[in-house]
């Protein structure tokens, strides 16, 4: 087996499960696309990806990180705005220490070993478009897998449709 092979499958290793959804509306339709598997990874990727999107309308990133946790990415010209539905996951994922270093949280991923799940960054990252802060608020209260959640903020936004015909084309 040659060395970029073998690289190649550690990487593929080290990455989580789940996925990453592009959510792109414009002229009052929603459409979903699949973001690289590097979303999941860097949080610099996930913002490049979404940035590359040439869309005059909206257009937002969430991630799915093995069913564990989400992150919203919403591209904006002072930087992205971002929310991470568990705080605690910084523990084990460099994705969710990488949100909480670009939100300059005051929370240290070394001391969350013991907490209980706890969300950080903008809970109205999506009020604009459809999603209230409260919304938001109830769905992660839910113990529900990430990408339950992830689905239950599609049907709120009205893109409910399109999400489901997204996961089902990645066999989810």
């Amino acid at each position: 087996m040659g060395v970029q092979r073998a690289q190649a499958q550690n990487q593929a290793a080290d990455l989580p499960d789940g996925f990453g959804v592009a959510v792109v509306r414009e002229d009052g339709k929603w459409r979903c696309s699949a973001l690289r598997s590097s979303a999941l990874t860097s949080l610099t990727d996930a913002e490049t990806e979404l940035r590359e999107l040439r869309c005059a309308g909206a257009v937002f990133g969430l991630l799915d990180v093995d069913d564990e946790f989400f992150v919203i990415v919403r591209p904006a010209p002072g930087g992205a705005r971002l929310f991470l539905s568990d705080a605690t996951a910084a523990v084990d994922y460099d994705i969710a220490r990488q949100v909480l270093e670009k939100l300059d949280s005051e929370t240290d991923p070394d001391d969350l070993e013991d907490e209980d799940p706890f969300e950080e960054g903008d809970l109205g990252v999506l009020s604009d478009i459809g999603l209230s802060e409260g919304v938001l608020s109830i769905i992660i209260s839910d113990d529900d897998y990430a990408d339950e959640q992830l689905s239950r903020i599609a049907q709120e936004m009205g893109f409910g449709d399109e999400m489901s015909a997204f996961l089902d084309k990645l066999d989810r």
